[in-house]
C-alpha cells in the first residue's frame, strides 16, 4: 500500500436533527429520542450537499486523484481501478467507468464495480493484490464513496406515515446510522516500494445463511438489529479462532481498524476477542457508518499516527454474512 486518501462529505448531519424529524414517530409510537448518540454513540454523520446526486462520484475521483498524488505514482501505469461503493445510480454501466472518466485514468486501465456489503474495499485491496503479485498489473487504484442521504431521507420519510410502529422504527434504525464519505489507496509491487506498507495476510469466512439480517437498497434497509449482532460475533470469534495466534494477530497488533458501526458493536467484538480497545480508533462518533469506505476512511485518519514497523490489521463484518481480517505492515 503506497497511500490512503479520504474526502468528507461537507455537509454535517447531527443525531439531534434527525431526532428532531422523528419527533412525532417517537411520540405516537411512544418511543424515547436519544438513541442515536445515547446507545449506538453516533452524534454526527456527513451527507453530500443537498441537490448534489454527483457528489459522491465526485469525491471518489477526488479521493482517487488525492491517493495518486501522495503515492507519487503516474496515473499512466495504473493498470486496474476497483470500485468498491455500494452507492450507484444505475446497475449498468458501471460507476467504474464514470470515476475512472474523472480522474482520467488511461485507456489500458482496467476498471469495474465489485461489491460485498460492507467488505468490498477489503475485498478490492485483496483483488488488486493478487493482480500485481501475478504480474498481470504493475498499480492498482482502489476506491469507495457512498451517499446515505437517499436512503436516510427515505426511512425517514416512510416512518413519518401514520401506521409506522414501533417495530418499524427499530427494523428500519440502522439506515440512521449511515454517513457519507470517500476513499482511495493506491497499490504497487512490493519489491519496488521499500517505503510502501505491505499487505501481509488476509483470512475470510462466510456465514451465508444469515444473508436475510440485513437486506437494503437505495431506499431502505431492514435490518434484525440483536439477530445480526449475535450472528457477526459468532462468525468473527470462529475466524479469529482458526486464524489468529497463526498469524500473530491475538495481542501483537499496534492497532486495529475496526469497521465502524457503533459503540455497541466496536465494544463487543473486542470484549469477544479479546482486543485492546486503546488500540481501536473509532470514527464512527462523528462520520457514522461509512459501509465499505468505513475500515480505510478510518486508516487514512490514522495514518500520520502510525510509525514504520507497526502492525494494523483491518477488519470487517459484511452483511450476508462475510467477515474478513487484512493485514499491513506498516
Amino acid at each position: 500500500m503506497l497511500a490512503v486518501e479520504r474526502v468528507e462529505a461537507p455537509v454535517v448531519v447531527t443525531s439531534d436533527e434527525i431526532d428532531a424529524r422523528l419527533a412525532d414517530v417517537y411520540r405516537r409510537t411512544r418511543m424515547r429520542g436519544g438513541l442515536l448518540e445515547g446507545l449506538v454513540g453516533i452524534k454526527e454523520r456527513r451527507w453530500w450537499a443537498e441537490g448534489d446526486d454527483d457528489g459522491f462520484v465526485a469525491g471518489a475521483a477526488a479521493a482517487g486523484v488525492a491517493a495518486l498524488e501522495a503515492s507519487g505514482v503516474d496515473p499512466a501505469r495504473i493498470g486496474l481501478m476497483v470500485n468498491t461503493s455500494l452507492s450507484r445510480h444505475w446497475l449498468e454501466p458501471a460507476t467504474a467507468v464514470v470515476i475512472h472518466d474523472r480522474i482520467g485514468l488511461p485507456r489500458s486501465c482496467q476498471n469495474f464495480d465489485t461489491t460485498n456489503a460492507c467488505l468490498g474495499f477489503m475485498n478490492g485491496i485483496e483483488i488488486a493484490s493478487s493482480m500485481i503479485e501475478s504480474g498481470l498489473i504493475d498499480y492498482a487504484l482502489v476506491v469507495d464513496a457512498e451517499d446515505s442521504r437517499p436512503v436516510s431521507e427515505s426511512t425517514m420519510t416512510r416512518l413519518a406515515d401514520d401506521v409506522a410502529t414501533s417495530r418499524d422504527v427499530m427494523a428500519e434504525f440502522a439506515a440512521l446510522t449511515l454517513g457519507s464519505g470517500a476513499v482511495a489507496m493506491v497499490l504497487g509491487p512490493a519489491e519496488d516500494h521499500p517505503e510502501g506498507h505491505r499487505v501481509v495476510a488476509a483470512v475470510s469466512r462466510a456465514g451465508t445463511e444469515h444473508h436475510e439480517l440485513c437486506v437494503g437498497d437505495n431506499e431502505s434497509m431492514v435490518t434484525d438489529l440483536k439477530g445480526l449482532l449475535e450472528a457477526g460475533l459468532d462468525l468473527s470469534s470462529a475466524l479469529w479462532d482458526e486464524a489468529a495466534a497463526a498469524h500473530g494477530w491475538d495481542g501483537g497488533m499496534d492497532r486495529y481498524v475496526i469497521h465502524q458501526v457503533s459503540q455497541v458493536h466496536t465494544d463487543a467484538l473486542c470484549d469477544r476477542l479479546g482486543i485492546d480497545k486503546e488500540r481501536v480508533p473509532r470514527t464512527f462518533p462523528t462520520y457514522g457508518n461509512i459501509g465499505p469506505a468505513s475500515v480505510p476512511f478510518t486508516l487514512a485518519g490514522e495514518r500520520d499516527s502510525l510509525s514504520a514497523g507497526d502492525r494494523v490489521l483491518l477488519m470487517g463484518i459484511g452483511s450476508g454474512l462475510n467477515a474478513c481480517c487484512l493485514e499491513l505492515a506498516w
